[in-house]
């Protein structure tokens, strides 16, 4: 029995022992999105220290809910959900469209992360929208941040996945996207459209038209955008 649990024998209990330590839903939720090793598993819960996330996942490790892989030819250490963790994917995820459903938009917009933020919408990037089969390098500005946050660069080429740069990386820049965090934010999980903040003006786009016009088709919305 964990220390500080519910002490019953109630089974929504038991789970709620497994899963209620901070982080553990949301370090399963990195990682079925595609995450595996441990520097990527920390990009996407970037409020989380080094410390702690090693310590949960030594956890969920001996709770079943994780499995640890090393390659020895490389010493390249890789974390994988095992099958009793996958069984919970889709009562996550439809947790996630109650809260979409229910939750303020303005409790849910209450605080933003770029980070975060951007981290999400480049694996969501549909990278067979974009035109031509050369690589699209599209900068994000978010003006009201403080200077050493507000830009990030995505590259972005058929065949090759999406890649987020915090530093310019050098190349010409073929879409410069200039927006008030809460706006994308709003529009890429589907409280508003891209349509609407680009109408009033809180998003704006300069640079390739093809690119420019074809926004909504590449930059594919939050899975919870539906709901």
């Amino acid at each position: 029995m964990t220390n500080g649990g519910y002490n019953q024998f109630c089974p929504v209990s038991k789970a709620c022992e497994m899963l209620e330590p901070r982080w553990t839903l949301l370090i399963l939720c990195e990682m079925w999105s595609g995450s595996s090793r441990f520097n990527e598993i920390r990009r996407g819960v970037p409020g989380m220290s080094p410390t702690l996330l090693v310590k949960r996942l030594r956890e969920m490790e001996a709770n079943g809910l994780i499995i640890r892989v090393e390659n020895t030819a490389t010493g390249e250490i890789a974390y994988r959900t095992t099958n009793m963790a996958n069984e919970l994917e889709p009562i996550v995820h439809a947790l996630g469209k109650w809260a979409h459903r229910n939750i303020d938009t303005d409790v849910t917009l209450e605080r933003l992360d770029a980070r975060i933020l951007m981290w999400n919408m480049r694996r969501k990037i549909d990278v067979n929208a974009l035109p031509g089969r050369r690589r699209n390098v599209i900068k994000f500005t978010y003006p009201e941040l403080p200077r050493d946050e507000r830009n990030y660069w995505l590259l972005a080429k058929p065949g090759t996945p999406v890649d987020l740069c915090l530093t310019d990386p050098g190349y010409d820049v073929d879409l410069f996207v200039t927006a008030d965090l809460k706006a994308m934010t709003s529009a890429w999980m589907g409280f508003s459209t891209f349509e609407a903040e680009l109408a009033h003006e809180r998003i704006s786009l300069i640079g390739d038209t093809t690119l420019a016009s074809s926004i909504e088709n590449w930059m594919v919305r939050s899975s919870y955008a539906a709901a």
